[in-house]
Parts: C-alpha cells; sequence; structure tokens
C-alpha cells in the first residue's frame, strides 16, 4: 500500500525539534550587510547592493546612484532590453571578479511584489542580493527513515556538509513544481512517476543571510514524498558524494550538531516537527 507523508508519524521531542526549528530560523534571519544599498531593477525594488559592487558598476551607462540607492534601467520599458542591460551588468561584475559561481544558467529577478520582472545570470544574485527561489523534496521511506544527500566536495557552497535528497534553484520563468521534477532527476535519479504522490511545494520561509558571495535572499519551498520500498534514490548529476536513509532520532541528533546546511537543516526540522507525535 502505498504511503503518504501524513501516514508516516514519528516518536521525537516536540519542544526539542521546535527549539531547533526555532535556532536555524533565527540563523536565517540576518540584516544585509551594513554597507550594502537598496537595488533597484526597472522601478522595482529586487535587492541590495554592497558598496565594492557599487563601486565596479559606478561607470555603467544603465546604472544611477542616488545617496542611499542604486537604480539599473530604470528607464527601460521593454524585457529584451532590460534582460541584456541585465546581461552587461553580470559581465562587469564577473569581469572585476565579484561573481564567484557563475553557471551561465538565468534565475528571475523577483520584485518586492513578488513578479518576475526579468532575469538574470545566477552568478550575481547573491552579489547584487537579489531573492531566490530553491525547491526541496523531503523523501520518506515507509518505515519512518529520511533519505539525505551530502553535498560534493567540488560544490562551490557548503562543499562535503549534508543536505536535503533534493534540492535546487528555480530556473528563469520556470514552474517550481517543474523545477522540483528537473532537480529530483539530477540528484537523486527519481523519475516524475516515482515522485507522484509528493505533497504540493510550500514556503517554510525566506531567508536573509550574509554569505560570502553577498547576500542570500531565498524563498525556501518544499515537498514531501514516500519513496515505494525497493526505490533506492541515486545521483546522476555528480554534484553529490554520498545518499543515505536515517532513522529520526540519527537525523536529529546531526541536526542538533550542525551537520547540515541551514537550509537543509530548516526543511528537516520543519518536516520532522509536523510529523511528530512525541
Amino acid at each position: 500500500m502505498r504511503l503518504f507523508p501524513h501516514q508516516v508519524n514519528l516518536s521525537l521531542s516536540r519542544s526539542k525539534l521546535s527549539g531547533l526549528l526555532s535556532y536555524f530560523l533565527g540563523q536565517a534571519n540576518q540584516s544585509a550587510p551594513s554597507d550594502a544599498l537598496p537595488l533597484w531593477i526597472g522601478g522595482h525594488l529586487c535587492g541590495s547592493l554592497r558598496r565594492a559592487a557599487v563601486e565596479t558598476l559606478r561607470a555603467s551607462r544603465s546604472v544611477r546612484l542616488h545617496t542611499h540607492t542604486v537604480h539599473i534601467g530604470d528607464e527601460l520599458t521593454s524585457l529584451p532590453a532590460l534582460n541584456e542591460t541585465l546581461a552587461e551588468i553580470a559581465l562587469a561584475l564577473k569581469a572585476a571578479g565579484q561573481a564567484p559561481g557563475w553557471r551561465d544558467e538565468l534565475l528571475d529577478v523577483w520584485s518586492e511584489q513578488n513578479q518576475s520582472i526579468a532575469g538574470i545570470e545566477r552568478g550575481v544574485v547573491r552579489p547584487l542580493g537579489l531573492v531566490t527561489k530553491a525547491v526541496h523534496l523531503n523523501g520518506l521511506s515507509a518505515d519512518g527513515g529520511i533519505w539525505v544527500a551530502r553535498r560534493s566536495l567540488t560544490k562551490a557552497t557548503d562543499p562535503g556538509v549534508w543536505d536535503t535528497l533534493v534540492g535546487g534553484l528555480v530556473g528563469y520563468q520556470e514552474d517550481p513544481e517543474i523545477a522540483l521534477i528537473r532537480e529530483s532527476d539530477e540528484e537523486a535519479g527519481l523519475d516524475a512517476p516515482q515522485i507522484s504522490q509528493r505533497t504540493s511545494l510550500r514556503k517554510i520561509t525566506r531567508m536573509h543571510r550574509q554569505v560570502k558571495e553577498g547576500f542570500q535572499a531565498e524563498d525556501v519551498l518544499t515537498s514531501e514524498c514516500v519513496l515505494e520500498s525497493g526505490v533506492t534514490p541515486q545521483n546522476r548529476d555528480g554534484e553529490v558524494m554520498e545518499i543515505a536513509c536515517l532513522a529520526p532520532d540519527t537525523l536529529m541528533r546531526m541536526l542538533g550538531e550542525d551537520a547540515f546546511t541551514i537550509e537543509a537543516s530548516i526543511v528537516l526540522a520543519e518536516d520532522l516537527l509536523r510529523r511528530s507525535v512525541g
């Protein structure tokens, strides 16, 4: 019989899990760097720009510097023109060594009203403090185990650290549910039919965190799915070094040891808390 996530209950301490979740959420609730200026793109408030990046972009024709704000492309009225300008901005940051993790992938530029107004290179979203959306899949076993993945040592961010089974950013103009299917295939070798009984994606929180690249503002979206017996996730894209199915108490102990990325810690602790009856 196929089980659904709400049918896999756990006997764990809800008070301890609640404390862990509060701790992780606190770690992901930071202010922008003190030297950062609000960044407006195409007439919309979208991010925050640190002083070093401001100096890099000062000479750009599409950038307007005010005392307390930075504006890019305010005069542009067409999407192609704004996208072209943002591509030039990204290349300028790359040339200045301020675009680590360049991927030749586009992500949405989200306005404060949660509207996608343009697309921009993934490698500059943190330097510009732009909002990203990340999808996560909690893969569960019928006996209550939780599948998790350890990030490859070659990953630019958090190498060798434990993570959710599936986690990745939503691409430019990509439906989040499609992004989850894509990431599940790449990271865990799970085909769409194998996760068809997953729960709908839901937003847990928006992270605000200072990172070495700049500022992370990220919506954390999660889904749960009980994998059928005999299904063993296998990484396909080379970005995972290990996949394991952990007992709930083992996972809880590892969360307390900060063994997971902050994003994964939030997703996993929230899921354990929702399903715990202890």
